[in-house]
């Protein structure tokens, strides 16, 4: 250990950098990565044999006993036990309990046979109120310093009698299933320990323990995330699927060649960063409760056990697993975001039925042609965006019959209430952007949404005109600064939008540019600011948004060439009539919210709470039905806003009558949700 006593001797321990010492002393030539492979086909019996014998072969066990589950290991007084028992079970993720031995047990039989946990670690951590003081390759040889605390004494006398051990799953027993699936693990490959990182994200509390959560990255291809996924999902024992898909500081992490344990992983073109929730998080734990004595594996040298790979049952001493392995709970992975990058999971089943959603509302009764528009899973892509939302601006309004007052339609305003209605009800910010010219008729609609309960709460209207160069990004973001910025996300429903000539057309080719508001500017400023998401929601390609698919507009819808919208968002959803769109998002966030599989994504792992029955009941109750569509429009309709089709004052949206149109849509949406129609 010739670096670690200068360190010592500093007077303070930089952790990362002590921890780094410790590990790249051990660092890797070329030719002990040629003995991996010689290493590695010895069973976890042999090589914790090997271990015990302190072979300097081993200098971490990634990449070993492919096949076999690792443990990390954390070491406790007895008296503190219980409480990081319940720190575990909140925070499953990254504390996955396998074994919790009794007091002074030094063997592990249900995990593997001829065991000594004092010994069998290539390299252990040692804590000291809280501070990582040295690492040792075996605890024999710290309990003979000279100088003990009472703690330390009662650990001499009994061998580990006051102390209690637990054995908490681990990443690297995933590695032999990724590799035999073809999926590339790059540490392994580069002959360096795995890169681990301390988040910005807090584990939830248990007891005296708290502390950050310590993630493991892997560089994955992009291409084999799903593979991946499911992989790791089906062992939940082992962290299950990971907690964070993409840009590192999203989780805090500012430098992915810095690691703060472990070693850094370099990247290969088209891989992505994949976190996995790590159990170098006890380490921090114990850092952060100043714990007076532990014990803890040394970041990548684990506890090899006899256990085979596959997902085992829980053994004696620990809680069953959390996360539901059935097939229908797997997790795909969808790109949400390019700048930042982020991706989201959803499971087999919610997949399935957001894209039956999607089926639904692409039918096409006024023969628009509007299937010809069709991207496949942008409906899917925006209910997760939306999800990860905090603050949502939502816009609508065509004014379509220009010599009417108002000149405004139908279609529009019940899907953006839907959608309003269903984000609120999810703890969302929510935001409706008007023309000035609409701004008292729009507040009256929704003051009329509130007070008969189709809204669940008043929402702020706001208006956006063109004060110059800058006045899009001083609407968007706080001082105008971009790494400020208010909304997370912009939504346009039905909304009017710029052709590549500058006006704004209805489907008949008339310019009523003189009746919109350039709010178009604030998709387009939304570029070039990092975390703003982008939806349009449409049904002819001459919506705000619709931008994104131009070229089809122009090819495959009448007047395409002249009308269709020049503004893209980063998800447009084309639906036969927009308002379905709207009433399709608000479905899917519904689902999104009741997947497990998702939930545990955004949560990071920790520990779900059961849906109440209440919050269940809130999230249905806000769920667009037959009831409250037809209400909506009947208020529309007051207001004299018409029909955009035939311009009729009459119940129809586009020229379909409520009944049986539009009202069943609605039904057929919520029976996919599984939410009865009859529903208010």
């Amino acid at each position: 250990m010739s670096r670690l006593p200068a360190l010592l001797r500093s007077g303070g321990i930089n952790r990362r950098k002590f921890i780094q010492a410790s590990i790249h002393q051990k660092g890797w030539s070329s030719s002990q990565t040629e003995q991996l492979s010689t290493l590695n086909t010895l069973s976890p019996a042999e090589l914790r044999l090997l271990i015990r014998q302190e072979d300097p072969r081993i200098r971490t066990t990634s990449g070993l006993a492919s096949g076999y589950q690792q443990a990390n290991v954390t070491i406790l007084p007895n008296h503190l036990a219980n409480d990081f028992n319940v720190f575990c079970d909140k925070n499953p993720a990254a504390l996955p309990l396998l074994y919790r031995s009794q007091s002074g047990e030094t063997s592990c039989p249900l995990l593997a046979k001829n065991a000594d946990i004092r010994t069998d670690i290539p390299q252990y951590s040692v804590f000291e109120e809280g501070r990582l003081v040295r690492t040792v390759p075996n605890l024999q040889s710290y309990v003979t310093q000279t100088r003990l605390t009472s703690e330390q004494q009662a650990v001499r006398r009994g061998s580990l009698s006051d102390m209690v051990c637990f054995y908490l799953g681990c990443s690297f027993g995933c590695e032999g299933s990724l590799k035999s699936a073809g999926v590339p693990v790059r540490n392994v490959e580069q002959g360096r320990n795995i890169s681990m990182f301390r988040t910005a994200v807090p584990c939830l509390p248990g007891g005296v323990f708290h502390g950050p959560l310590v993630v493991c990255m892997l560089p994955i291809p992009a291409g084999m995330l799903d593979t991946a996924l499911e992989i790791t999902h089906l062992n939940p024992t082992a962290h299950g699927a990971p907690v964070h898909i993409g840009d590192p500081a999203l989780l805090g992490i500012r430098n992915l060649s810095r690691p703060d344990y472990g070693d850094p992983v370099e990247r290969r073109p088209g891989d992505v960063p994949v976190f996995w929730a790590c159990g170098v998080t006890a380490m921090e734990a114990i850092i952060s409760s100043k714990v007076p004595l532990a014990f803890c594996h040394a970041p990548g040298c684990m506890f090899l056990t006899d256990i085979p790979d596959s997902p085992p049952s829980p053994t004696k001493g620990a809680d069953p697993p959390v996360t539901d392995v059935s097939p229908e709970h797997v997790p795909f992975c969808f790109q949400i975001s390019h700048n930042p990058l982020l991706y989201s999971l959803a499971s087999q089943r919610a997949v399935t039925k957001i894209r039956q959603l999607d089926r639904i509302i692409g039918e096409d009764p006024g023969q628009r042609g509007i299937r010809a528009l069709f991207v496949k899973d942008e409906l899917l892509r925006s209910c997760l965006a939306l999800s990860h939302a905090t603050s949502v601006a939502i816009t609508t309004g065509f004014p379509t019959h220009f010599k009417h007052s108002p000149p405004d339609e139908t279609d529009g305003p019940p899907g953006a209430i839907a959608m309003a209605t269903m984000l609120l009800s999810l703890g969302k910010q929510v935001t409706m952007i008007t023309d000035r010219r609409a701004l008292d008729l729009n507040q009256a609609i929704v003051d009329e949404a509130v007070s008969s309960g189709v809204l669940k709460a008043a929402i702020p209207l706001v208006t956006f005109e063109d004060g110059g160069p800058d006045s899009a990004l001083h609407f968007l973001c706080h001082h105008g600064d971009p790494a400020k910025p208010r909304y997370d996300h912009l939504v346009a429903i039905e909304r009017s939008g710029r052709a590549g000539d500058g006006n704004y057309y209805n489907m008949r080719g008339i310019n009523i540019k003189h009746l919109v508001d350039p709010i178009d500017d604030l998709f387009l400023a939304a570029k070039d600011v990092a975390g703003i998401t982008t939806i349009g929601i449409g049904d002819g390609g001459n919506e705000l948004g619709m931008g994104k698919l131009k070229e089809k507009v122009k090819a495959l819808m009448p007047s395409g060439g002249l009308i269709a919208c020049d503004v893209p968002a980063d998800y447009a959803i084309t639906a036969g009539v927009s308002n379905w769109g709207g009433y399709a998002v608000a479905c899917g966030l519904y689902l999104i919210h009741t997947c497990p599989t998702h939930q545990r994504y955004r949560r990071r792992g920790q520990r779900l709470e059961p849906t109440t029955p209440q919050t269940l009941q809130d999230w249905t109750a806000n769920l667009p039905s037959v009831d409250k569509e037809e209400s909506i429009l009947s208020v529309l309709m007051r207001f004299g806003i018409r029909s955009g089709k035939t311009g009729h004052l009459a119940m129809e949206v586009d020229g379909l009558t409520f009944h049986p149109t539009h009202s069943d849509v609605i039904t057929r949406l919520l029976e996919v949700t599984g939410v009865a129609s009859t529903q208010k």
